[in-house]
């Protein structure tokens, strides 16, 4: 049962702050110390595209850390989310950059959506 309970903390963690940021970054360490080269990958691809992103230090926190695999269905870090969807991990993130198509994410992202009505 404190599977359980710790699994739902966790994906209700998870949903909250995907619902109140744009752009999450999770990765080992932090954007100015990344702890592995992944992590470093996607910080910088963020960066060539002026993302205004969230980002949550595994590192310092165990259970998303253990849990976010589970809530992605993706097994490693760094995982990005965007919009509250999941984007992917270090290598989708890159060829998103290297396809230009990571600016065009990044800006619809800042552009509010308009509702007609």
């Amino acid at each position: 049962m404190e599977g359980k309970r710790l699994l739902m903390e966790a994906f209700d963690r998870i949903r909250e702050r995907l619902q109140q940021q744009s752009i999450v970054l999770f990765l080992k360490g932090t954007p100015e110390k990344p702890m592995c080269q992944g992590s470093a990958d996607a910080v910088d691809a963020l960066r060539s595209v002026n993302a205004d992103y969230f980002s949550v230090n595994l590192q310092t926190d165990p259970i998303i850390r253990a849990y976010l695999p589970k809530f992605s269905e993706f097994p490693t870090f760094p995982q990005l989310f965007m919009m509250g969807e999941f984007v992917g991990g270090a290598d989708v993130v890159r060829d998103l950059q290297s396809s230009g198509d990571l600016q065009h994410m990044v800006d619809a992202c800042r552009t509010p959506s308009v509702i007609n009505g």
